[in-house]
């Protein structure tokens, strides 16, 4: 599946209870986000299982405010409804990969679990 671009009216309908969403903020003027973009586009195209969103934070101030974006591009990861990534910076395509690789490696359980003794 390609990305999608996400934006108010949309992206709820597109973030999954279970499995993984990997969401690129970017703005049509950031040169690294030009230069991430077909990284994004590629990786979208061979991880069909993986939702992959496009957020243009110029045109979705609400959605780049919600996530508190200060700094694009910012790639967040979101995995059965929780985020487990967020960073900003472009990436290579390995880099990429490596970061979707250990984003499915993740034990959910355990990170629950780590969220459950951080609320006690």
């Amino acid at each position: 599946m390609a990305f999608i671009n996400l934006n108010a009216d949309n992206f709820n309908a597109n973030m999954k209870e279970e499995g993984l969403v990997i969401l690129d903020f970017w703005a049509p003027w950031c040169g690294p986000c030009k230069m991430f973009g077909p990284v994004f586009e590629a990786a979208s195209q061979k991880h069909a299982d993986i939702v992959f969103g496009k957020i243009d934070t110029e045109s979705e101030r609400d959605l780049a405010a919600h996530f508190n974006i200060r700094s694009i591009p910012t790639l967040i990861a979101v995995k059965d409804g929780i985020m487990v990534f967020n960073q900003a910076g472009a990436m290579m395509g390995a880099q990429f990969e490596q970061l979707i690789q250990s984003l499915r490696d993740l034990d959910m359980d355990k990170v629950r679990a780590e969220i459950a003794s951080q609320q006690e």
